[in-house]
């Protein structure tokens, strides 16, 4: 199966706005599970501030597999520009620091924006919240890989 179709696919209707509160998902390459190791998955909220100046992180978590980010878009940025800074960022740690070869991001992201009446902290909750219902954890004081503003 090939990615590049599926990556079109999910940039069908992609619209950047200014202001706009996404959450993002992005998938390890084959769904590999990098970030069991603490210190690669640390080079993931690393790279998330360093893009402060163009997204307002609200909420985070990284999985073993795959990361879940609620952000917020500042003024002039486009969204697939920053989610690929994201992945760019990552992968020159990783690849620099611990080795890696090859790819570390499936192609293209999934995206949803939010609804201006929707409750942010429900759906930090559920976000946050993944490492518990992935059986990784039986509190979340046990893992590290997350933070929300509202916590």
């Amino acid at each position: 199966m090939s990615a590049k179709p599926q990556s079109r696919n999910l940039r069908r209707g992609r619209h950047s706005e200014t202001g706009r509160i996404y959450h993002i998902r992005l998938a390890c390459w084959s769904r590999e599970r990098l970030f069991t190791e603490m210190l690669m998955g640390r080079e993931v909220v690393y790279a998330m501030r360093k893009l402060d100046s163009e997204a307002n992180t609200l909420c985070f978590v990284v999985m073993p597999d795959h990361v879940h980010w609620l952000m917020e878009l500042k003024k002039g940025v486009n969204l697939s520009s920053v989610v690929q800074k994201l992945k760019s960022l990552v992968t020159k740690k990783l690849h620099q620091q611990f080795s890696l070869q090859g790819n570390i991001w499936q192609s293209g992201f999934f995206d949803r924006a939010i609804r201006r009446d929707e409750d942010l902290q429900a759906v930090a909750r559920y976000i946050v919240m993944n490492p518990l219902r992935a059986g990784l954890v039986n509190s979340l004081r046990q893992y590290s890989l997350w933070d929300a503003v509202w916590l």
